[in-house]
């Protein structure tokens, strides 16, 4: 049964439905944690389409992964539309359009993405500088190519950039001899006839803007565009995104400054921040601040980690709604083990009482801290899964799967679900009902401190995010030493 066009709003807020009604020219949308930030933005396509603002068929939306790109799919199909729209992570979209365009520009063969872009930086290693180099090498190594290309840096380029900004490349490397590595990198891939993650953006945006009629044709496809998680794109999806829109400006973006926690991938919140410079005049330019997912106690120390900030001012305060009776609970324990036994008895008694596993998330801030957490999961004979950063890259393209999980006995245990062991990181975009944050101490939280005021920053939005991932109930902790045997005494996060 068909849903009529006011009918879609049915249910949001007032600032939702501002957003929701504001169809045409270039929009800004910042949206807190638990604003309800899909519910708003898929409501405003579906009510853009069922008003005839829209063609469906033109109208797309870009995020950064796939589960993300699904789930606007089936909300709006539960909404009466998206049949025939573009629902897409950036990738997938560009690769699409590629595919659409390269025979029209090029009479070779469509390249291939490479499956092991690792093999390649391992011979290019070698042949630039002769270099049989160890694993870790070679994945730092990536991962600055990686960082180069999103953020538009070519390898004639790198020296310039490390001169000006003071940036340093992976160990052991200095800037000449990386950018001798990424020159060999892209000789090594051109040479088997393979593009990389990244090239499917450089080279759908390099196409769209040489070749006017192949771009035209594309962009007649795109009369509107939606950018979810806009504070996480890099200079490179930018550049694609303003060569999606052309000459025209119906464009909505969506994000939150204080959720940027890819910076070390290429993610800026510039883009966001500067957008009504960028595009101004604004059709509108709305912020969604109340907090529906966390308990007012939760909110509350939400806002301090942020309140601290020298950049609290381009961070919206959240606006509690869920009255709650449980306070924000802390510990302090003599060691990791120690800390690690102490939340997993927790989480026992409190399933003993009738909670699910699978309302419950342990969050580190590296993937080194998830074993012993792990251990004592298990020796509390509880059911885990596990969630490690595994790259900015790996679910924008598939979907991103748990790394491992403990055994499950039956059908009514794989109904309670599993705890959750993630980094904060891995568990963006998710919620649970319990979260415990562990090891917030000096080190590991922020985590190598240094006098780069831009990481510390980053640091605390890390935090935050954690913090904001938990709905009814929230546990702080740190361990004064690793293990018995360490002599450094840690001291609490700063943060708190």
């Amino acid at each position: 049964m068909a849903i009529s066009a006011n009918e879609i709003l049915d249910g949001l807020d007032d600032a939702q439905r501002r957003a929701a009604c504001s169809v045409d020219g270039p929009v800004r949308i910042i949206a807190c944690a638990g604003a309800g930030k899909t519910r708003t933005i898929t409501r405003r396509i579906a009510y853009a389409c069922a008003s005839g603002a829209w063609e469906e068929s033109r109208a797309l939306a870009v995020t950064f992964s796939v589960k993300a790109a699904q789930e606007m799919r089936t909300r709006l199909l539960d909404l009466g539309v998206g049949e025939d729209m573009h629902i897409a992570t950036f990738h997938a979209a560009a690769l699409h359009q590629l595919r659409t365009m390269w025979p029209d520009v090029c009479e070779g063969p469509f390249p291939v993405l490479s499956e092991s872009p690792r093999d390649l930086v391992g011979a290019a290693l070698f042949r630039a500088l002769n270099m049989q180099p160890e694993r870790n090498v070679v994945q730092d190594v990536h991962a600055e190519i990686d960082w180069c290309k999103v953020s538009l840096i070519a390898p004639e380029d790198y020296v310039r950039v490390c001169e000006a900004t003071h940036h340093a490349p992976p160990a052991p490397l200095d800037p000449q001899s990386f950018t001798r590595v990424y020159d060999q990198y892209e000789q090594e891939k051109a040479a088997r006839m393979e593009i990389d993650f990244n090239d499917i953006l450089l080279v759908t945006a390099h196409i769209l803007d040489t070749y006017p009629e192949v771009g035209e044709q594309v962009r007649a496809h795109i009369g509107w565009l939606t950018v979810d998680e806009y504070q996480d794109v890099s200079p490179l999806q930018h550049r694609l995104m303003r060569s999606w829109l052309g000459a025209h400006r119906n464009v909505c973006v969506v994000g939150d400054p204080a959720q940027t926690i890819y910076s070390f991938a290429g993610a800026t919140s510039y883009y966001l921040n500067h957008f009504a410079r960028e595009f101004h005049p604004l059709a509108a330019d709305i912020a969604l601040d109340t907090d529906y997912r966390s308990a007012q106690s939760i909110v509350a120390r939400a806002n301090t980690v942020l309140g601290k900030s020298a950049q609290r001012e381009d961070y919206l305060k959240l606006k509690a709604v869920r009255e709650g009776s449980r306070r924000v609970l802390s510990a302090a324990y003599e060691t990791d083990a120690q800390e690690a036994q102490a939340v997993a008895a927790r989480i026992a008694r409190l399933v003993g009482q009738g909670a699910r596993p699978g309302d419950f998330a342990v969050l580190t801030r590296l993937n080194g801290q998830q074993r012993v957490v792990v251990q004592a999961l298990q020796e509390q004979g509880l059911p885990y899964q596990v969630r490690r950063n595994s790259g900015w890259q790996q679910s924008a393209l598939q979907p991103a799967a748990a790394v491992e999980g403990a055994p499950v006995g039956d059908v009514e245990a794989l109904d309670q679900g599993r705890v959750t062991v993630s980094t904060i990181h891995a568990s963006k975009g998710l919620e649970f009902d319990h979260v415990f944050l562990v090891g917030l101490s000096e080190g590991l939280m922020p985590y190598r401190v240094s006098d780069d005021v831009e990481a510390l920053e980053e640091e605390r939005r890390v935090l935050y995010v954690g913090v904001t991932r938990a709905q009814e109930s929230l546990y702080l902790s740190y361990a004064k030493r690793q293990d018995e045997r360490a002599g450094r005494v840690r001291q609490p996060t700063r943060f708190l």
